[in-house]
């Protein structure tokens, strides 16, 4: 990356992308930034158990 490009990258406003409690977001959004929210959630809801059997049947890499 050259100078110029660094230097206008820091001139921009930036915009937070969230994974994670909407509440950041909306923290963000009342500050006059821009925020993106990405609804993600673990596969299997996390349960560690039953993502170790959807790796051995293939469904997760």
């Amino acid at each position: 990356m050259d100078c110029e490009k660094a230097l206008k990258l820091f001139k921009t406003r930036p915009v937070v992308i969230n994974v994670g409690s909407p509440a950041f977001s909306k923290a963000i959004k009342n500050q006059d930034f821009k925020a993106v929210q990405v609804d993600w959630l673990p596969p299997a809801g996390g349960d560690r158990q039953m993502q170790k059997l959807l790796k051995i049947m293939g469904g997760l890499d």
